[in-house]
């Protein structure tokens, strides 16, 4: 007897995404994009277009004027505020630039801390740290690294939950291109393991590179990198 498969919800996707901000700024205008799991997809564009905004309102830190973000295939907006909120502290992970790690708790304190507030063991944390080659680190303090064991740990963090979506804002802009090259490698490899899909805001082209689609959020949508509307906003420079 056949039986048909189980369709998967995309681990995201946005529908008709619209947020202005004053009566002459647009800023995303009915955006659509969806993103399987496993998959690892690059957003560029010029600086002030938005790239930022759209994962503020996939994360839930700004809202939008109109459209909806499914995350595992459910609509953020049929939710409750602590219905959304639990969503999203299960579904979903972070990498900033800026690193985000809390100074005064031990590397697997920190990765830890997204197994806790979903009520898990935190022994995985343990594991992730060693998965992003810092085992035996375990009880450092955050002063004691480089700013690429730094996003080693925040990588580790976003991931040790198993979430169906990582989100990265400009996740190598603090680092220099050797370990920015390692660390996108671990990302990616991480991802591909974990069946999580990523969103990667970036500014560079080498960065892009490690991406399975680059998409170019230009006047207030989203194009494929080789689409003529993308071209004229691609950055050409790193």
């Amino acid at each position: 007897m056949h039986v048909s498969p189980t369709h998967k919800p995309s681990a995201l996707e946005c529908r008709s995404l619209s947020k202005t901000y004053t009566a002459t700024r647009t800023v995303l205008d009915r955006l659509d994009v969806k993103l399987a799991a496993g998959e690892f997809v690059a957003i560029m564009g010029d600086s002030g277009v938005g790239k930022s905004t759209l994962l503020n309102l996939i994360a839930g830190l700004d809202r939008a004027d109109s459209g909806d973000v499914l995350i595992d295939g459910t609509p953020i907006s049929t939710l409750d505020d602590d219905a959304a909120t639990r969503l999203r502290r299960q579904k979903l992970g972070f990498v900033f630039q800026a690193f985000h790690v809390l100074p005064h708790l031990t590397l697997e304190q920190n990765v830890a801390l997204p197994l806790l507030l979903n009520g898990l063991a935190p022994q995985r944390a343990h594991d992730m740290l060693a998965a992003v080659g810092l085992a035996g680190r375990n009880d450092d303090l955050p002063r004691q690294l480089s700013g690429g064991e730094l996003q080693r740990v925040a990588i580790a963090r976003a991931l040790v939950h198993r979430p169906t979506l990582i989100l990265a804002d400009e996740p190598t802009g603090n680092l220099d291109p050797d370990t920015a090259h390692e660390v996108l490698a671990l990302l990616r490899e991480e991802t591909k393991a974990n069946g999580a899909a990523t969103m990667m805001v970036t500014h560079s082209e080498a960065a892009a590179a490690f991406a399975d689609r680059v998409l170019i959020l230009s006047d207030g949508k989203l194009h494929a990198a080789d689409d003529p509307q993308a071209h004229a906003a691609r950055p050409s420079h790193e």
